[in-house]
């Protein structure tokens, strides 16, 4: 087995947000040792014989910030294992041990493109996957998972063009006027919410970006899809071949209202799984808290997970940071009312209401009669949890 092993050593018994840390390389018997000694969690978060000893989440692409409350909750004395794409820990709260290891495993390229939600119901093992809101009502078709609590209160997702050759340009519907191309990836569903919505052309939409900036480059007469904690900053910072400002216009601004990268659970194992979901919810809502107002600890460990595996797309310090900044700047890890990790359910039952027939106009077979507290549940959640 291909396999790099790497501890994450702490300095006092502070929280994992917060803490000063040191990577440096050790053995897995090290790695045990490391995990040894950390201080235990008060009863309230252990984990321990409430969920499996190893918690598996199925995260939709490969390491990086936006998921920065799940490897939060990533203790010292982690294993990288670049065979399976996945990194193995103790699962902390507050930097102390639960008593039960965190395994995040990689999504995309790493299943074959698959989505979160059928990766689920192919692997058993797999306890959680983050799936935005979308996918989560079109998975309510065939293979339904629940939301149970969201990293996002928001989508990142965007479409931007170059400044230069369309400064007339401020928001998606004046990309529609002009009649310009818009290059997305065929599994999103924004673009067919955006054609119903009159806010785009059908033959404005062309299906072909496969991630690579050289179209873009190439042709700045397009539009294209991207999100905003992360092209922006890669295109003019990483990109030699551009290396300038875009402008974009975030998706949910033209009333695509999805929470995104919810924590989600087989709908046929939410009972089974409740009383693990009790406590880990609210410690995973509480992560994602700490981690959004300090998370230089943390994007240390992504970035040095990401670095370990060279099949992955390089994710530098530069950009961990500009994505954490820009998530917290343009509001969409927090609700409306400050907290974090609770969903508002009069949203969600539009949301539902607003796409159901959309997925199923495309062919989706999502039942007539789904509603949203089937898909998503503040059962688990704490309302009090936000930001400071």
């Amino acid at each position: 087995m291909n396999t790099h092993r790497t501890a994450l050593t702490r300095s006092g018994a502070a929280a994992l947000a917060a803490a000063a840390l040191t990577l440096s390389a050790c053995s897995s018997s090290d790695s045990a040792a490391a995990a040894q000694d950390l201080e235990p969690a008060a009863e309230a978060q252990t984990l321990t014989g409430a969920c499996p000893d190893e918690v598996v989440v199925q995260l939709q692409w490969q390491p990086q910030s936006d998921m920065g409350g799940m490897f939060a909750m990533l203790g010292p004395g982690y294993t990288v294992d670049t065979e399976n794409k996945s990194v193995t820990g103790p699962l902390v709260a507050d930097g102390k041990d639960t008593g039960v290891d965190l395994t995040l495993r990689a999504g995309g390229p790493a299943i074959g493109f698959q989505s979160v939600a059928s990766q689920m119901y192919v692997d058993d093992d797999v306890t959680l996957g983050l799936v935005h809101g979308d996918q989560l009502i079109a998975a309510a078709a065939s293979q339904p998972v629940v939301g149970v609590t969201p990293l996002l209160a928001y989508s990142p997702a965007i479409i931007m063009w170059d400044p230069e050759n369309h400064p007339d340009w401020e928001s998606v519907a004046d990309i529609g006027g002009s009649g310009a191309t818009v290059v997305v990836s065929k599994e999103q569903i924004f673009p067919r919410w955006l054609v119903a919505k009159g806010l785009l052309e059908q033959g404005q939409i062309d299906t072909s970006y496969d991630g690579a900036p050289s179209r873009f480059v190439a042709d700045p007469s397009i539009a294209q899809q991207g999100f905003a904690n992360s092209e922006p900053y890669t295109y003019e910072s990483e990109t030699q071949a551009w290396g300038k400002p875009v402008a974009y216009d975030l998706i949910k601004d033209s009333g695509f209202d999805i929470y995104a990268s919810n924590v989600s659970v087989r709908a046929d194992k939410v009972d089974a799984l409740a009383p693990c979901l009790e406590k880990l919810v609210p410690i995973i809502q509480q992560s994602s808290a700490e981690y959004i107002s300090a998370p230089e600890a943390t994007n240390e460990v992504i970035v040095d997970v990401v670095s370990q595996d060279l099949s992955y797309s390089p994710y530098s310090e530069g950009q961990a940071a500009y994505s954490a900044e820009l998530l917290r700047e343009k509001g969409l890890v927090a609700d409306e009312d400050g907290s974090v990790g609770t969903y508002d359910l009069e949203r969600v039952a539009g949301t539902v209401a607003d796409l159901a027939p959309i997925l199923r106009e495309s062919g989706s077979a999502i039942p007539e009669d789904i509603t949203a507290d089937e898909l998503f549940t503040n059962r688990f959640t704490d309302p009090s949890i936000g930001i400071g």
